[in-house]
């Protein structure tokens, strides 16, 4: 069994300055998204009509009727959110590692292909029986994950932007948070519920199906990632069931009775 590294070779940095760094890269990224999902939630709760009535669109057009500067604002919205990486790639170089100390790497393909097929098959299903569920009881608003035109370049946008997602949450709120958290002295079990609530919080604007379900796949990837010391199965897992979400939608909204949609 190989362990994630959450351990320092070395004290690079003051145990101060390490919580800051990390405050201000959650601040920057994850962090400001579940306080914003925090303040969205809470404004669904206080709506007139009810949270299953309400929708929650994701990858919305940008410029409705201009299709190329609507792409143009596609590839500006991912290529932007991708930075927080870039970031957490310099923090590591700085401490004298890189991202494949979090397993963020291309260096085992096909079983982090494998793995990542897997556990996508595992939680996809899951996940969607408990939205739809949540979303039947009231508890959680409709999704909708695609708002884009229908244009050539609709599916090609969803699938990047599924990628994106799952390398700045995983590489983030996994592997550097855990990291982290595990050189600031932090128990194991401490570290799990941390990172697990934090990917909650930043799906509560879904509604508690989206906080729950999310809490639960934060713990299970927590033990994963302990387990085979790499986020790219995890980054593949999640970019899958993300994929399968957006595009599926797009080709399926409207034309099934099962799918609730906008």
């Amino acid at each position: 069994m190989t362990t994630a590294p959450t351990e320092p070779t070395t004290e690079t940095l003051p145990r101060r300055l390490l919580g800051a760094e990390l405050l201000i890269v959650l601040g920057l990224s994850l962090g400001a998204s579940g306080l914003r999902a925090v303040i969205s939630f809470a404004g669904a709760l206080t709506a007139p009509i009810s949270l299953g009535q309400q929708v929650a669109t994701l990858n919305e057009s940008a410029a409705p009727g201009r299709p190329w500067l609507d792409l143009a604002w596609q590839v500006y919205y991912i290529a932007r959110g991708l930075v927080p990486v870039a970031l957490v790639w310099y923090l590591l170089v700085r401490e004298g590692t890189s991202l494949r100390v979090i397993g963020f790497d291309l260096t085992r393909k096909r079983s982090d292909l494998g793995r990542g097929v897997l556990v996508a098959a595992a939680i996809g299903g899951s996940g969607l029986a408990l939205y739809l569920a949540a979303q039947a009881a009231g508890a959680n608003l409709t999704v909708a994950p695609s708002g884009l035109p229908e244009v050539w370049w609709r599916v090609p946008v969803l699938i990047a932007s599924a990628w994106e997602n799952a390398i700045v949450e995983e590489v983030i709120v996994l592997g550097y948070l855990l990291r982290r958290l595990g050189q600031l002295g932090w128990s194991w079990p401490a570290i799990v519920v941390t990172s697990s609530v934090l990917r909650g919080s930043y799906h509560l604007y879904q509604g508690v199906g989206g906080l729950v379900g999310n809490i639960v796949m934060g713990v299970v990837f927590c033990l994963l990632y302990r387990r085979w010391g790499r986020v790219m199965p995890l980054v593949t897992a999640h970019a899958l069931i993300d994929t399968v979400a957006f595009v599926g939608y797009a080709l399926l909204a409207g034309h099934v009775g099962w799918l609730p949609s906008a």
